[in-house]
């Protein structure tokens, strides 16, 4: 096979500082997640919302999503995390890998709908505000399996075929296909998969901000979120058909492929509902911006009674 043309896979995928190990998958995970909430603050401030709004959401959420996104995996690969052929321990040690993007927004988004049940902010509007964020999070974080070298696609020829090496890499025990081993790395391209996915994440965040801003007067809210559901869902089944780590099969197909056909029909069924029976996003806007103007109030009140208290104090 020509290797003279390929994308080369990174010749580390994590350094030391001192005793503290770092790993790159987590810096881009982490990358992901500020560049969510910088998109999400931009957008929901647009709204007449605030940024201490979205900082406490996000404290609650993320923990969240990423405990989500660890369990889906162990429950969705038992045979590495439960018995008889697994160590339930092995849950914990997220340094070797696996999260999942579908446990991740699915617990997380659960658990910003409870927390703006609670905070009286309308969670609609929020997912919509998030829905590119999540795009390009996901795409970001699509960058952390380069550098573990997993997670790839079937072998290929063409020219921007990934090439392998022998840093080391969680993906260095990657099984393929049914439990056979993976094909040669030294004479053997793979597909990509993670510049795919991050392509098309990219491509989706950029279409519901085009189309939200298009179509502005006649969307109603919560239907941007569903149209990230949507293209998320459309764009994992087929980069999920392309990869070659082992997974757990039902009905002979693989589990996330699954879970992205569910994914994108849950949007179709949102984005429908929503179209007849959702809120105005203009009206929505409308009650962020009282609730915004009652916290503001609330702090205000606070701190006035805090200068009080201080000022009797000081006497």
């Amino acid at each position: 096979m020509n290797l003279a043309y390929y994308i080369p896979s990174p010749t580390f995928s994590k350094f030391q500082i001192g005793p503290v190990t770092i790993h790159m998958y987590a810096i881009c995970i982490l990358a992901g997640i500020c560049l969510a909430v910088w998109i999400l603050t931009t957008r929901w401030k647009r709204m007449g919302g605030t940024f201490d709004q979205v900082f406490d959401t996000t404290l609650v959420t993320v923990p969240c999503a990423l405990v989500g996104a660890r369990l889906y995996h162990c429950i969705t690969t038992p045979s590495q995390y439960f018995p008889p052929t697994g160590d339930p321990v092995n849950i914990l040690k997220v340094w070797e890998g696996g999260m999942a993007i579908f446990g991740g927004v699915g617990v997380g988004a659960l658990a910003a709908f409870l927390w703006c049940r609670h905070r009286r902010y309308p969670y609609a509007l929020l997912a919509d505000c998030l829905a590119p964020g999540l795009m390009v999070a996901q795409a970001v974080g699509r960058l952390g399996n380069w550098f573990n070298q997993e997670l790839y696609g079937k072998p290929t020829t063409l020219p921007w075929g990934l090439k392998l090496n022998d840093a080391d890499a969680i993906g260095k025990t990657e099984i393929c296909y049914d439990g056979a081993a993976c094909p040669d790395p030294a004479t053997t391209l793979f597909h990509p998969t993670f510049l795919y996915e991050a392509l098309w994440n990219l491509a989706g965040a950029a279409a519901i901000v085009w189309i939200g801003h298009r179509l502005a007067a006649r969307l109603k809210a919560g239907q941007q979120f569903a149209m990230y559901l949507m293209w998320y869902g459309l764009g994992r089944t087929w980069v999920e058909n392309l990869r070659i780590n082992y997974s757990t099969e039902i009905l002979g197909v693989r589990t996330n492929v699954w879970t992205a056909v569910i994914v994108f029909a849950l949007g179709a069924v949102l984005f429908v509902t929503l179209h007849r029976v959702g809120q105005d996003t203009g009206e929505l806007a409308k009650r962020l911006v009282a609730v915004s103007a009652d916290e503001q109030e609330r702090l205000r009140q606070e701190e006035e009674r805090a200068a009080e208290r201080k000022a009797a104090k000081a006497k």
